[in-house]
Order: structure tokens, then C-alpha cells, then sequence
């Protein structure tokens, strides 16, 4: 059963807020993504480092000037580094959409998350109980 009685709300705003709660789960994936890029260009970075000694022991002398002087310093995007990118993104823009998310959701459910699912879980239970067989949703909603 919901938390919160959410017999009032309409199948429109359900819909509604189902989507916005979906698409915060996929920022929270890209988020992921994010981070696993930042820590990959770490990886990177490291073994550029490696490669600037070693051309050094190999008397490459200019592309190891190179490396350290141009492009380990380098940000990957705009002169950012990758850690510059996900604090921003984290502290901007995914701050800003879970806070929008989170305004609505207490609007329109009482806070309540997860009410398609929530829903759906009682209609699968109902149908168990009675035995119908009957699909867990109806053509009329």
C-alpha cells in the first residue's frame, strides 16, 4: 500500500511525475557515467605520465616537453578537468532538476515516490488474490 492516499491524483499527473522520476534515474546513471570518465582519464593521465619519463629515458626530449608542458596540463574540455566537469554538472545541473523533481512530486503526491510502480505492484497482488488471471492493466487505464 502507498504511504500517502493518492486516490485524487489524475492518470495525467501520475504520467507526469513518472516520467520526471524516470528521467532523474537516468541523470543519476549519466552522473555514473560521468564519474567513470573522470576516474578512465585519471587512468590516462597516469600512464601519459609513465610515457613523458620514458621518452625522456629515450632521448625524445621535445615530445616529452610536449607532453608535460601542453598536454598533461591540458583540461579535457575547455581547459576544465574531468573533476571541474562532474562537480558541475553534479552541483548544477543534476541539483537543480532532483530539487525541481523533488517540488513536484510534494505538489502533486504528498512527497510520495514511485506511485506507477506502487500501483502496478497492487493491481499484480489483486490479480494473485482473485485468481482472474486478468492483465494487471486495464484498457481504460
Amino acid at each position: 500500500m502507498p504511504v500517502t492516499d493518492t486516490t485524487d491524483l489524475t492518470d495525467e499527473a501520475q504520467d507526469a511525475l513518472h516520467e520526471l522520476q524516470i528521467a532523474t534515474e537516468y541523470l543519476h546513471r549519466a552522473y555514473g557515467d560521468l564519474l567513470k570518465c573522470h576516474h578512465q582519464t585519471g587512468h590516462a593521465m597516469d600512464r601519459l605520465q609513465n610515457a613523458q619519463e620514458k621518452l625522456e629515458e629515450a632521448g625524445l626530449e621535445t615530445a616529452a616537453e610536449e607532453l608535460a608542458g601542453e598536454h598533461l596540463p591540458a583540461g579535457a574540455v575547455e581547459e576544465k578537468w574531468t573533476y571541474e566537469i562532474v562537480e558541475e554538472y553534479r552541483d548544477g545541473f543534476l541539483d537543480d532538476l532532483l530539487a525541481f523533481e523533488a517540488e513536484v512530486r510534494e505538489e502533486i503526491a504528498d512527497g510520495e515516490r514511485h506511485i506507477t510502480e506502487q500501483k502496478q505492484r497492487e493491481r499484480l497482488r489483486e490479480r494473485a488474490d482473485d485468481g482472474s488471471g486478468d492483465p494487471p492493466f486495464s484498457s481504460d487505464g
